[in-house]
């Protein structure tokens, strides 16, 4: 059975992943979380005044997060765990609302790589920001509305020797029945906001699952949810540092950054490849007077976590795995590993992640892809390329990575939070 607390933190985590259907609502979480533990927002159009303390930046769909030690100066190294907060899904178009034969339905364009089967017949949510004519914007989440229908199997007899579905015209769902003229799925929307539909000028909107994350099991060890990848990271980054912040002390600034659009290729103004996270390194550094020289010997001294879910081994598809490293759920958080780079673990990072688990008491295990199987990525390469900074990729082990409802151990979670405590305070 799974330890009482490896169940209170999964508990927490199906409770933000609830209150995270949208990247911007997982920033949102995030921030409203650190506000409550005594962290202190900044405004990125403001001049910040640093020193000692606890503070946060929210930048869109994105959020980082920071304690700055009394002991900090100019040359003061960071430990940054970064994670992003972006799933594959399904955005909204322009002229979303469309239909035939009397139903309503959702115009949509998929949104990274999901797996498409999982999302049929399941109740869906639309949540993302409005953006209003005044120039302000609104979070907005709607009830469960949408639904993928499938195909009945008397109207399809060969479904179950291979389905395929046509990203265009299979993949746009149902969510009332009507005349498309005489509707809007963006007067929904802004009702759920509380705002006026005709005041909506623009729109980042995207369908989540609306079924709550739940443990189940022979022995209660499977966690199933939406959004695992990635907000397992977010979330277990999250929880340590407020614990940190609250009870960790060590010489460097501790740092959290969780990206947006990882799942897209990192390239936007919140995401890894973008400017969010050297903007807020170099103006922390700017309140402790660092110049460049300053900057480089502080970089040089910084080491970065890559926390993105990776893969179990699967019992059906043993052969997509590597024979000799073949992770199981609930046997700890993975240590990431690929010759070429796809992630940016090397020896050094290898052997800290080694420390760093001993000295929590955890587990791990280490995921390299078969070399007949092309390998994924993370932020990890990319924030070690744009910044110099030696980063080492980890994450827990998933099955059904990608689909609408992922699954992990339960115990891992916790055991990721445990390790990127340690990282903090180290």
């Amino acid at each position: 059975m799974p330890s009482a607390a490896a169940l209170d933190h999964v508990n927490d985590l199906a409770t933000f992943v609830a209150a995270s259907p949208s990247s911007f609502h997982a920033a949102a979480e995030s921030a409203r979380r650190l506000a409550e533990a005594g962290f202190t927002g900044l405004d990125e159009r403001a001049s910040w005044d640093l020193g000692a303390g606890k503070y946060f930046v929210v930048r869109d769909g994105a959020i980082i997060a920071w304690v700055q030690p009394e002991s900090a100066t100019a040359t003061t190294g960071f430990h940054i765990l970064g994670s992003h907060t972006d799933s594959p899904s399904f955005k909204l178009k322009p002229k979303p609302t469309t239909g035939a034969y009397g139903w309503l339905q959702a115009g949509v364009e998929v949104y990274g790589g999901p797996l498409l089967n999982s999302w049929l017949d399941r109740e869906l949510l639309l949540a993302g920001r409005l953006a209003m004519a005044d120039g302000s914007t609104v979070l907005a989440r709607t009830a469960p509305m949408l639904r993928f229908p499938q195909l009945a199997i008397h109207l399809d007899r060969a479904v179950n020797d291979g389905l395929t579905l046509d990203k265009q015209v299979h993949m746009n769902p149902v969510w009332g029945i009507g005349n498309p003229d005489e509707a809007d799925v963006l007067a929904v929307l802004a009702e759920s906001a509380g705002v006026d539909a005709a005041q909506v000028g623009g729109y980042d909107v995207v369908i989540a699952d609306a079924q709550r994350g739940e443990v189940f099991g022979g022995s209660n060890e499977f966690f199933a949810s939406g959004r695992l990848d990635n907000l397992s990271s977010v979330h277990a980054s999250l929880v340590a540092m407020i614990e940190h912040a609250a009870t960790g002390s060590g010489d460097h600034i501790a740092l959290f950054a969780a990206f947006d659009h990882e799942e897209i290729g990192s390239a936007s103004r919140s995401g890894a490849c973008g400017p969010f996270l050297q903007d807020v390194l170099e103006r922390i550094g700017h309140g402790l007077g660092a110049n460049t020289e300053d900057r480089n010997r502080a970089y040089a001294d910084s080491f970065c976590l890559s926390a993105d879910a990776g893969h179990s081994v699967h019992p059906n598809y043993a052969g997509r795995h590597d024979p000799a490293n073949r992770p199981l759920l609930g046997q700890g958080p993975l240590l990431k590993i690929n010759a070429n780079q796809r992630y940016a673990t090397d020896a050094v990072g290898a052997a800290l992640f080694a420390t760093l688990c001993k000295q929590a008491g955890v587990p791990y295990q280490e995921f390299v892809s078969n070399n007949q199987m092309p390998c994924g990525s993370t932020i990890g390469p990319l924030t070690a390329t744009r910044l110099g900074i030696r980063t080492v990729d980890v994450g827990i082990p998933l099955l059904s990575m990608h689909s609408a409802r992922e699954l992990c151990g339960v115990e891992d979670p916790l055991r990721l939070a445990k390790v990127a405590g340690g990282f903090f305070s180290a």
